[in-house]
């Protein structure tokens, strides 16, 4: 037998297991992280918005409309935003721990974080069968100041093949803008030269649902073009 030494990349901490070398590259993935950093990131799971996928529980029910949240029968009320996004997934509720982890994922250039997340993600990805994976761009200015796309970095690291079929201009962070801020955002994104997306299902990715903002302006754009259907799978639910 082996004795491996495995790191869990959340905390660093060892998780010392017994393995033969028929079995040690197969359970690799096991350990990416540990039992109890896996217990603290918590699955969306239960009852949720049908567009948004936030958790009805602990949602206040005088939001709540139908089966939707209060936020989602909102942009649904608009004529301008209607129908743009059909359906968005996350993978996690954005709880504490969750938040320093995409912290240090997305400001601290902690790239090897991208693995703790692919497989889950590939796993969702398939299940919704999109034509074409997008990843939400970042601008140039904020791609040379993180150095890599943390939505891109989940895709690329899930082994599946994605378009960048849009880009972002720069414009100020979104984590310093109010929430009402972040709902009246101008159009951030524009098209790529010739993007080939009439009559395609769509999957954005990114870190996070908040508003739904980001996701909306980008799913509106690629609706002009003539795509047929937009999802989003992030992350985290804000």
């Amino acid at each position: 037998m082996l004795f491996t030494t495995i790191r869990c990349l959340l905390c660093g901490n060892e998780s010392d297991e017994e393995e033969s070398w028929t079995n040690l590259f197969a359970k690799a993935s096991e350990y990416i992280t540990c039992e109890p950093c896996r217990k603290r990131l918590k699955r969306v799971d239960g009852s949720q918005c049908g567009i948004c996928g936030r958790p009805f529980l602990g949602y206040d029910e005088k939001f709540r409309v139908g089966e939707l949240c209060g936020d989602c029968h909102r942009w649904e009320q608009d004529v301008e935003w209607a129908g743009v996004l059909t359906r968005n997934r996350s993978l996690y509720v954005y709880n504490d721990f969750l938040k320093e982890v995409i912290a240090r994922f997305k400001y601290r250039g902690d790239y090897i974080l991208a693995k703790v997340f692919s497989e889950l993600a590939a796993e969702e990805i398939r299940k919704l069968k999109p034509d074409i994976l997008v990843p939400i761009p970042l601008s140039p200015e904020r791609m040379y100041e993180r150095g890599f796309n943390q939505a891109e970095a989940i895709v690329r690291e899930s082994g599946l093949r994605y378009e960048m079929l849009i880009a972002r201009d720069h414009g100020e962070k979104q984590s310093k803008k109010s929430r009402e801020a972040r709902i009246h955002l101008p159009q951030v994104f524009r098209l790529v030269e010739n993007p080939v997306c009439t009559g395609k299902n769509i999957l954005l990715i990114d870190d996070i649902y908040t508003t739904g903002s980001t996701l909306r302006h980008a799913a509106k754009l690629l609706k002009g073009e003539g795509a047929c259907q937009i999802m989003s799978l992030t992350i985290a639910r804000g």
